[in-house]
């Protein structure tokens, strides 16, 4: 069957009229604390976290959350026996409780990493760091935003 010109201009409305609805996020905007609770469980599963040898640098007062600089370094040797398997850095109110999953090695000869983070509020950034021996070590820090960034709505 043809397509008349009647047709094809009411199939190109219907698409058009499609394309201007807003597209619905059933995510939160906001991680809650059981969701950061959550998170951090699902790295460390039942082990104890131990309070210690975490560095966490990052400013107390930041005028943008759009690019928040932060460096998480712990106290290791990094010898085969002795050295940090990975960092991990989780967040109390941005959308993804989870900022960041870092892993290394003895060959990383130290153990720091450095990057610039968003935060969508003030809130509680935790750094925790899983050593050779299995076990976890943690710091947290508030961090006070004035301009809250990942707050965009998703349209």
């Amino acid at each position: 069957m043809p397509t008349t010109r009647r047709h094809f201009l009411s199939l190109a409305g219907g698409v058009t009229a499609a394309g201007t609805m807003p597209i619905v996020s059933l995510r939160p905007l906001q991680a809650t604390p059981a969701m950061l609770t959550a998170a951090i469980r699902n790295v460390v599963g039942e082990a104890q976290l131990r309070t210690g040898r975490v560095k966490l640098d990052i400013p107390p007062l930041v005028e943008n959350g759009n690019t928040v600089p932060m460096t998480v370094s712990v106290a290791s040797p990094m010898t085969a026996d002795d050295h940090v398997k990975s960092i991990h850095v989780f967040n109390e109110k941005n959308p993804q409780p989870n900022i960041g999953n870092f892993y290394l090695t003895p060959a990383s000869g130290r153990a720091q990493v450095s990057t610039r983070i968003r935060l969508a509020d003030t809130q509680k950034v935790v750094a925790i760091a899983r050593l050779s021996d299995d076990t976890f070590w943690q710091i947290a820090a508030d961090v006070v935003v004035t301009l809250a960034a990942c707050t965009e709505e998703m349209n």
